[in-house]
Formats: structure tokens, sequence, C-alpha cells
């Protein structure tokens, strides 16, 4: 009991002491594409699902594997798929986490597939991609499990959802399902069998039918963690029965599953789950011992700890040692108040507060994904009058790790828009072929940024560069109305080396003979429409249009 008390406080002083120094940024010492991708193309991931993602033709594993060839085509370097687990029902995305162990293999909860396909099907999809040069991510779902196979009785304390350390009501018995005897599965790959000892905490009491959240006691339980999230007192528990990471059977059976998914999928890396709800020393002790036992210290690892507080935000980059990149999730909120207010948003402030603009090695940046779906929890959806911008911002600017949704990108039923789409391949071309070399920004109103990319002349690489302008500012009602502003025009520099070249329009090309000549010391006035972008690019730069 000493030594543990010790240990502990020895891990708060570290902490205390690195409080202010951070590691070298994760993103500088991580894979983001596979070994088959030869060159110094710009990476990029998507993300290949949206939350209620159905083929009606196919499984979705066999969606994916016929679509690397055209992810491939457009530059994509990585794929971050749903979660592969087993879930509580049928067509449960994986986050309802029944059985890790179980990739579609075993009959359990009334079905060998899960919603995504077979194991089979799977591990087929990600062979395919991996020859394309296209690393997988495993979305990683370890805070929680939902979907029992029986109840069991045990003792719990009901506390106040709001403040999880402040009791309200005395510990008593209750019953929860919290036993997992995995039935389907026979004790393959793993033969944990879970119970209420594995567990800090759920939500339901089956006995009097009644909700809430309850703290499980035992003499054998330490309480919620003191490594999570300080929201809501504690913020341990979050949903379904709540993993005790520091139990030893628990961390053992995880920890060799971490190794093992990658082994058996191909998968080359996590997306993980809700990380701010988990003991943070267990998850970095997972990366490290995933990361030996593969020999993998370019392991890729994204962390979903959702707040719009940078500040908050902050002691986990630090904790983590450079092994773990965060989504940007401040940023994708300042997209979202962008498309709220329209015209009113300064866009020079677009980047303020984010993960990109305060340590851009680690961040994940993205406009929407599944969470931010409307009608979800977290509902923030970005508006098609800002997407793009938004868009070309992470694609374009040259910071960070972007990540592009399915959403936006294919066809589906919950928030597809065409237009859009088109949009978003053309920026990811753009990307793909002259989003490079060092930057210079034009930040310098309100309502139109630029930003220049100098490209890599004499690389050999042919990887140009390209002037980049966004606005937010209201579309003039009838052309030319008077004091509507018809078009934004922001002086930039190209370098000196373009010197009496000539930029062509190629985002949006509404007229081909128009051009932007490059004055001797390398400047030109670029211009785009009001609430909308534009991309320039060397006229004589060979490009699929030329062709």
């Amino acid at each position: 009991m000493f030594l543990g008390a010790l240990s502990d406080t020895l891990i708060r002083v570290w902490e205390y002491v690195t409080f202010w120094w951070y590691y070298p940024p994760a993103l500088s010492n991580m894979r983001l594409k596979g070994p088959a991708r030869a060159g110094d193309d710009n990476a990029l991931m998507v993300q290949f699902f949206t939350w209620e993602a159905n083929n009606p033709e196919m499984s979705w594993w066999k969606h994916f594997e016929t679509g690397v060839p055209n992810l491939a085509a457009m530059g994509v370097t990585q794929v971050w798929l749903p979660p592969p687990n087993k879930a509580m029902r049928k067509q449960g995305q994986g986050y309802d986490a029944y059985d890790l162990w179980d990739l579609g293999e075993f009959y359990q909860k009334g079905t060998i597939a899960t919603r995504w396909g077979t194991k089979e099907e799977l591990v087929r999809a990600v062979a395919a991609a991996n020859a394309y040069g296209i690393d997988v991510l495993v979305d990683a779902v370890l805070n929680h499990k939902l979907g029992g196979d029986r109840p069991e009785k045990f003792m719990a304390t009901p506390v106040d959802p709001s403040n999880r350390l402040m009791e309200i009501g005395p510990t008593r018995e209750i019953e929860g399902w919290t036993a997992f005897d995995f039935h389907g599965r026979a004790e393959k790959y793993s033969s944990l069998k879970w119970t209420y000892e594995h567990f800090t905490g759920l939500d339901w009491d089956h006995k009097t039918r009644t909700k809430g959240v309850w703290r499980i006691s035992s003499d054998k339980h330490k309480g919620w963690s003191e490594w999570v999230d300080r929201e809501n007192g504690n913020y341990d528990y979050l949903l379904g029965i709540d993993i005790d990471h520091r139990h030893p059977e628990v961390r053992k059976d995880l920890m060799t599953w971490g190794s093992w998914v990658l082994q058996t999928t191909g998968g080359a890396g996590f997306r993980l789950d809700a990380i701010k709800h988990m003991d943070r020393r267990f998850l970095l002790s997972f990366i490290k011992h995933v990361r030996e036992t593969l020999g993998r210290q370019d392991l890729f690892s994204v962390a979903e700890y959702w707040s719009t507080d940078l500040e908050a935000i902050k002691p986990y980059i630090r904790v983590f040692e450079g092994l773990v990149t965060f989504f940007d999730v401040p940023l994708h909120y300042n997209f979202h108040e962008a498309s709220k207010v329209g015209s009113k948003y300064d866009l020079r402030k677009i980047l303020d507060n984010s993960i990109m603009k305060f340590r851009p090695g680690d961040a994940v940046t993205f406009v929407d994904n599944h969470d931010t779906q409307i009608g979800q929890t977290l509902e923030s959806w970005v508006g098609v009058n800002f997407k793009l911008q938004a868009y070309a911002l992470i694609l374009l600017y040259g910071e960070g790790h972007p990540c592009v949704f399915y959403g936006d990108l294919y066809p589906n039923e919950e928030c597809y828009d065409s237009s859009i789409a088109q949009g978003l391949k053309r920026l990811m071309e753009i990307r793909k072929k002259f989003a490079y070399g060092a930057r210079s920004d034009y930040f310098a109103y309100k309502n139109c940024i630029g930003f220049v990319r100098k490209g890599k002349p004499g690389s050999g690489s042919g990887h140009g560069g390209c002037a980049v302008l966004i606005s937010n500012a209201d579309v003039p009602e009838q052309h030319g109305r008077y004091g509507a502003v018809l078009s934004h025009t922001i002086r930039m520099n190209v370098g000196s080396e373009n010197a009496g070249a000539k930029y062509r329009e190629y985002y949006s090309p509404s007229n081909p003979e128009k051009v932007v000549q490059i004055d001797a010391g390398g400047w030109g006035a670029f211009s785009c429409p009001p609430g909308d972008l534009q991309v320039w690019v060397r006229r004589d730069t060979p490009t699929d249009d030329d062709q």
C-alpha cells in the first residue's frame, strides 16, 4: 500500500516537473503512409465511415476494398476505419463494444459479422490498402463495455452525475450486466471472462430498473481513477460499464489485444476513442507496449480528447511524451462558429487557440466527423457556407496532419452535398500536386485571408506551389450593387524565382484567359469572389487539365 502511494506521488511530481516541458512533436516521428508509397508526396488521412454508414450491395469492408485504388489516386495515405470489434447489437457501430477479440469471426450477439463485415473481409481489405501504400488505423474503444451476458449483484454507491466525487446515497446492493463470458468465442485468443471486479462504475441498476451513475464499491475496488479529466469532478465514467484500467488482468488483456489486433489485421496504428475518460498512465503504457512488442517505434496514434479548450488539452500533449497526436477539436469549433455567424467572423482569428497554431506537429486537423453530424450528441456541423474554406485551410496550409470525412466526400444519406464533394476532390488534388514548400501568410483583412506555398523548385519532385485566398464575405444580392464587395484582391509574394511568371486560377477556373502577372520582386495581385475561395498556380505548371 505504501509503495503504491509512493509511486503515485512520484508520478505526480514528474508530471509537475515536466508541466512546462514538451517532448518533440509527435508527427515528425510517426509513419504517415505505407512503405509502398514512394516519394515525398503529402500525407493525407480519410475517415472512411459516417455514423449510419451502410452499403446496400456489399459489406463495408468490401466497399472499402473496392475504393482503395481511387483513394490512392486522390493522394490518401492513411484510412481511419470504424471499430472492428463485435458490438452489443447486430448493427452496433462498435463504440458499443462487447468483445474486442471478435472481429467478425464468432457467432455472438446474434451474428458472426459485425455491422461492417467479417474478419476475413477486413483482413483482405487492409491488405489491399497496404498494397497501394495506404496505412489503416484501428479505432480502439478501450473505455467501456456494453451488452453483458448476465447480471451480477454487488455493492455500489450512487454519485452525482454532475460531480462524480459527491455521493448522493448510501452504498447498497445493486444488479448490473457486468458479466462477460464470451461463450461464442470459447476462450480463443483470450481466456479472460470479465466480471464486476474489472469495472469501476455503471449507469443502470437492473434490480430497481433505475438509471444513474454508480461507483462499484468493494475491498478490491479503488474508486474512480485519479488520472482522468477533472470535468464533472472526475470524468472516469462516461457510459456503459466503465473499465478499470488499473486491474492487472484488464491491463494484460488490453495490452495483448493492442499488439494482436494490428498483427492480425495488418493495421498500422490506432485512433484512441474517448481518452479523457481513461487512466492516462494506462494509455501511455498501452502505446509503449505495442510499439515495443511490434518493433514499431514510428507507430501512429491519434487521440480523441473532446474539448474546445486548448488549455485543457495541453497537459495531455505533455504527458503522452510525443507518442500520440490529437484531433484538433478547438480548430473544428472555430470552423463551426465561422459557418454560423458568416461575415461577422474575423478570419484573421480562425487559427486562434487551436492545436495547429500552438503545436502543429501534434495536430490532426479535421472539418467534421461522425460525432459532429446533425443529430449526434456532439453535433457541431460546419455549414456549406464555410465547409470548403475550412478544408482549404487544413489541406493546403501545410501545418498539422489533415483528415477528410467520408460524409463530405462520398454519396450518403446523412450529410452528402454534391457541390461540397466536387470542391473537396479538387482541393485534395491541389494538395497532392501543389501544396508544398515554405508558407507566407497574408491575414490582413477580416473577411479575406491568403497564404502562399512556395513549392519545391529544383527538387525533382515536380511539386509546385500555389497561392490561396479564402473569403467569408457576404455574396452580393445583385451584381454591381453599390457598396458590395464584388471581388477580394490581396498582393502576395510567390518568390523571386517566379518573377515574370503568370499564375492562373486552378480551384475554380472561371476565366481560362485570366492570369496574374508576377513582377520582378515576386509579387502578384490575387483575387477571389466573396464568400468563396480560389487557388492560383503557375500557368506553365503541367496538370491533368492540360493533358
